[in-house]
């Protein structure tokens, strides 16, 4: 292992990270998003603008048009990539900042989990935490939202299966179990327990498919 590069443009601890092929994303305590591309020495590309408090999760979409951002002020946020891609605004999107296309503010408690689904790339799922206990789906395209989903326990994590229509959760207080989910119907196809206290907030698929479990 050999440090390839050191990069800055937070004044607080980083808490999130995000790749989107050369570009980096980090979400930091002091509330902004940086966009790194770390092909360069001067990496800073762009700072992104709009949650009031620390950003505590970040995803791209596959094809790194449209990023998701969660904060601990409840907020969700999208932000198309070409508004700080363009040539033209490339030093005020540093000094100004980006601002997101769509603020959501349904959820009631920090948002961590976030995923986008592999089979439709406007359909994102969020997960709140534990004053709010909700995954919710969202059409990234307007910003509505298409359902939600009262899971009785915080949400910490969230991912799709690449194989079938479902998402596995993974959660903390109360109950601190994961579960999968069959989806559009949101019906619990396993509930698995084990865990004594919150189960991390990332989560990894085998190449497995989830029904295999």
């Amino acid at each position: 292992m050999k440090l390839a590069r050191t990069m800055d443009g937070h004044s607080a601890r980083v808490g999130s990270l995000a790749w989107s092929q050369s570009l980096l994303s980090s979400g930091g305590r002091d509330s902004i998003i940086v966009q790194h591309d770390v092909r360069s020495r001067n990496h800073h590309v762009s700072t992104y603008r709009g949650h009031l408090q620390e950003v505590c999760g970040l995803k791209w979409n596959e094809d790194g048009s449209v990023l998701a951002s969660g904060g601990n002020e409840n907020y969700l946020c999208l932000w198309d990539a070409a508004m700080s891609n363009s040539r033209s605004n490339f030093r005020s999107s540093i000094r100004d900042g980006v601002s997101p296309r769509i603020m959501l503010t349904e959820h009631k408690a920090a948002v961590k989990a976030l995923d986008f689904c592999p089979f439709n790339r406007h359909l994102l799922a969020s997960g709140g935490g534990t004053a709010d206990r909700c995954i919710k789906f969202w059409n990234t395209n307007s910003g509505t939202m298409l359902n939600s989903i009262d899971t009785g326990s915080q949400v910490c994590s969230l991912l799709w299966s690449k194989h079938n229509k479902e998402i596995c959760s993974s959660h903390g207080f109360s109950e601190n179990q994961l579960i999968l989910w069959s989806y559009p119907t949101m019906t619990k196809m396993q509930e698995l327990t084990g865990h004594t206290s919150r189960v991390s907030l990332s989560l990894v698929l085998t190449p497995r498919v989830f029904s295999n479990f």
